[in-house]
């Protein structure tokens, strides 16, 4: 099963025979100059071929999916710094003339001989899958350069500066169809197919007619114009499952941390709302605390309609201790009710905000849709956009074990804050960005809390802070009083002195919000 994230591959069928028709186009350029060498992508160069009054652009391609040589019609883009490759491609050869173009033992290897100023060299293309590549050799057969270098760890045959190339193993020097092409000739009954170039929508380009399989085909004047043709349909095909796939991927996982949120929040609710039966206990404590003995670990009481209840005691505390311990928990849970009712309108809106869009993304092929949709996802903050090769493997506890917690605030923003001084040192200090807000209670103790603005904290609009503020005072011994200062200044001015308390900062540039 193709795992999520990953697009389905797309077998492009650019064979030996298909590379043997394009060198045969490539004659009627032998003898003229290369110019205006051009690099679009890691993967492609493109090299302008004059001769006989006329120019062509000519495209080679390393990429594993879509490894290919062909003549194209459309210009290429270039990249505005140029690589290490093209830059000695264009050092090289750029105004030498074409002296040969050949395919190297009937397989997927063309050859590119070109003389100039510095010398001879044979720019190679092995047009191979995975293991395409490209490079450029000096006249001894030396690389020069090369799209990929591959190292001596890697493969038999490394390709390494001021190596000799080694040719990969070929065929006996016969071309041989792909598989899709001997079907080809075995539907034909074995008689040699004439050339003639035909573009088949969704199945590919190939140098004879594919009319006895029953295929659509468009003829072309060349092969090249047929590669092209669909090359340019089934890359930006495979762009457009590329981008589905990861954006499906992202927003299951979105989905599951709503969802894990909501079930979290879910059971804080039905704590908060056993906040009158704690209350009960504590009153009960305090009737019946007296005629305990002390050292008891549970009181025998009836409520105030007759029902007996067994109360659990901390056997080292006496009976009024005990009995602000359970006033304490219900005024907890009481305060945190707003909160939580709060956050759970907020991510049920936003689960069900995931859901439409997920929809949307599974019943949807067009690229310039989904990158839409990509654009719309990532605006509401529902996109990890880190680089897979510079991504750290995730820890299995969040946060490395430190008890930061989040929340859903308004616009989609996250809000972290820290549950105690050693959760605030560490948000403080290891998690929170230097544009991102930071909030605490002027001149008392709170918990840290830090809105993560993705660098942009001109955008966070007044109610995301007021917030964010009224989360600190949530968590701060004034969360019963009228009127709390709170003050926020970016991460940037907030330092831990050396030698300082966990928890311990100053801050500078704070501006300050009144929580009623």
């Amino acid at each position: 099963m193709t795992p999520i994230g990953t697009p389905k591959p797309i077998r492009i069928p650019f064979d030996s025979l298909a590379l043997e028709a394009v060198v045969e186009e490539l004659q009627a350029y032998v003898g003229g100059r290369a110019q205006n060498i051009r690099q679009p992508d890691d993967t492609t160069i493109g090299l302008a071929l004059y001769a006989g009054g006329g120019e062509a652009m000519f495209l080679l391609s390393s990429h594993p999916e879509f490894a290919r040589a062909h003549f194209v019609v459309k210009r290429m883009a270039n990249q505005p710094q140029p690589p290490t490759f093209v830059a000695t491609l264009r050092a090289r050869i750029e105004g030498g003339s074409l002296r040969a173009a050949r395919q190297v033992a009937g397989d997927r290897i063309l050859e590119l001989e070109f003389e100039s100023d510095s010398g001879v060299h044979t720019l190679v293309a092995e047009l191979m899958g995975k293991h395409s590549n490209l490079m450029l050799l000096d006249s001894s057969g030396r690389v020069v350069s090369a799209a990929k270098w591959v190292g001596e760890n890697k493969s038999a045959r490394p390709i390494l500066s001021g190596r000799p190339y080694l040719r990969p193993p070929t065929f006996d020097g016969q071309s041989r169809p792909s598989p899709f092409l001997q079907k080809l000739i075995d539907a034909g009954g074995g008689i040699q197919i004439p050339f003639r170039p035909v573009f088949s929508p969704g199945h590919g380009a190939y140098p004879v007619s594919v009319a006895v399989l029953g295929l659509p085909e468009h003829p072309r004047a060349s092969l090249s114009l047929a590669l092209e043709a669909h090359y340019e349909t089934a890359i930006r095909d495979f762009q457009a499952a590329a981008v589905k796939a990861n954006l499906i991927g992202q927003l299951h996982r979105v989905l599951l941390a709503r969802e894990t949120a909501l079930h979290d929040l879910a059971q804080v609710l039905e704590q908060g709302e056993k906040a009158g039966k704690t209350q009960l206990m504590g009153e009960l404590i305090l009737a019946y605390g007296p005629s305990v003995p002390e050292g008891s670990s549970n009181l025998t009481a009836w409520d105030y309609e007759g029902n007996e209840l067994t109360i659990k005691l901390d056997p080292e505390l006496g009976f009024k201790d005990n009995a602000n311990r359970y006033f304490d928990k219900a005024k907890r849970a009481k305060g945190r009710m707003g909160l939580v009712r709060d956050q759970i309108a907020r991510m049920q809106d936003d689960a069900a905000q995931v859901r439409s869009l997920l929809a949307r993304v599974e019943s949807e092929e067009r690229l310039d849709r989904l990158t839409a949709f990509k654009e719309e996802a990532n605006s509401r903050r529902w996109l990890n956009n880190q680089s897979p090769t510079g991504a750290k493997p995730k820890d299995e506890r969040p946060y490395e074990g430190h008890r930061v917690r989040e929340l859903l605030g308004p616009g989609g923003y996250r809000i972290l804050y820290g549950e105690n001084s050693e959760a605030n040192d560490y948000l403080t200090v290891r998690v929170a960005k230097p544009n991102d807000w930071w909030l605490h209670i002027r001149g008392g103790q709170s918990a840290h809390v830090v809105v993560q603005t993705q660098n942009q904290p001109d955008r966070v609009a007044k109610e995301v802070l007021l917030f964010a503020a009224k989360i600190a005072v949530q968590h701060s011994p004034s969360k019963h009083s009228g009127f709390v200062p709170v003050d926020y200044t970016l991460k940037k001015y907030v330092r831990r002195p050396r030698g300082a308390a966990a928890g311990s900062v100053l801050y500078t540039n704070e501006k300050t919000l009144h929580v009623d």
